[in-house]
C-alpha cells in the first residue's frame, strides 16, 4: 500500500471522451485519484457527485480530479453524463493500476452481478509525482467532506 512520501506509480488510463492521461503527463499539477468499485452503484454515485458539488472548490484550490474504476470506457460515458461529472472518469480495465497503487481487493464481494474488486480508496498526488496523501477504506458518504478538511480546500 502507498503512503505519505512514496512516489505514484506511473499508469496510463483512457477517460470516458477517450483521451489517455498518465502520471508523466500530469507532472506539475496537483490531483486526486479516487478508486471506487463500479460506475452508477449507490456508493460510488454519491462520492462521485459530491466531488462533482465541490468541484470548483477543488480546481480553485489547484486540484484536478480523476475517478477510476474498471468498467469500460462506455460504462464511465453511461455515468458521467447521468450525473453530469466534470472531470474524467478512468477505465482501469485490467486493474493494474488499481493494484499498483494498492487499491484492489479480491473478495468475491459484487453488486448487481458486478464483481466489485476495488477497494475505496483515494490519493493525493503533487506536482512532483509524489503521494501527499493515501486514504484506503474511506466512506462514500463522508469522505470528499473530510478529505476537504484535510487538504484544507
Amino acid at each position: 500500500m502507498l503512503q505519505k512520501g512514496d512516489e505514484a506509480p506511473d499508469f496510463e488510463m483512457t477517460d470516458q471522451g477517450g483521451k489517455t492521461w498518465s502520471l508523466g503527463e500530469l507532472r506539475g499539477q496537483k490531483f486526486v485519484l479516487y478508486f471506487y468499485p463500479a460506475d452508477d452503484t449507490p456508493g460510488c454515485t454519491k462520492e462521485s457527485c459530491d466531488f462533482r458539488d465541490s468541484y470548483s472548490e477543488w480546481t480553485d484550490a489547484g486540484y484536478q480530479i480523476f475517478g477510476v474504476s474498471p468498467q469500460g470506457i462506455e460504462s464511465k460515458k453511461k455515468f458521467a453524463d447521468k450525473y453530469s461529472l466534470p472531470f474524467p472518469l478512468l477505465a482501469d480495465e485490467g486493474t493494474s493500476v488499481t493494484k499498483a497503487y494498492g487499491a484492489f481487493k479480491d473478495d468475491g464481494a459484487e453488486w448487481d452481478g458486478i464483481p466489485l474488486k476495488v477497494k475505496r480508496s483515494t490519493y493525493v498526488i503533487d506536482e512532483n509525482g509524489i503521494v501527499e496523501q493515501a486514504l484506503y477504506g474511506v466512506n462514500a458518504g463522508k469522505h470528499v467532506a473530510e478529505l476537504k478538511e484535510i487538504l484544507a480546500v
